[in-house]
């Protein structure tokens, strides 16, 4: 098992920058498939970036180019970096973890979630 604890985000103007960390207790990070999720109010939670066991990222389309996923494996801590941030950016956003080898499965195959961290961006 894995404990997930967020870290970061706030309030930023259009166009700002906010990072989010994930520390993780328990089990080491390496072994699994890691997250990060976001749900707007009154929506639905959707993935915004993915970084494999083996350090692949992926990303949301609405991301691309503005977001990094990473990870610290000594530090058992995953990141995120936001950067040209937008209104639509605004969200509760999450830290997950899944089983390595149900890395690109749907949400419900995270099993495991950090409280969530709030990020709001005025325009």
């Amino acid at each position: 098992q894995v404990q997930l604890v967020e870290s970061g985000g706030g309030s930023v103007q259009a166009g700002g920058s906010l990072s989010l960390s994930c520390e993780a207790s328990g089990n080491s990070i390496r072994f699994y498939c890691m997250a990060w999720f976001r749900q707007p109010p009154g929506r639905e939670r959707d993935r915004v970036a993915l970084i494999s066991s083996d350090g692949i990222t992926t990303y949301a389309d609405s991301v691309k180019g503005r977001f990094t996923i990473s990870k610290d494996n000594a530090k058992n801590t995953l990141y995120l970096q936001m950067n040209s941030l937008k209104p639509e950016d605004t969200a509760m956003y999450y830290c997950a973890a899944a089983a390595a080898w149900r890395c690109y499965g749907s949400t419900s195959t995270f099993t495991y979630w950090g409280q969530g961290s709030q990020v709001t961006v005025s325009s």
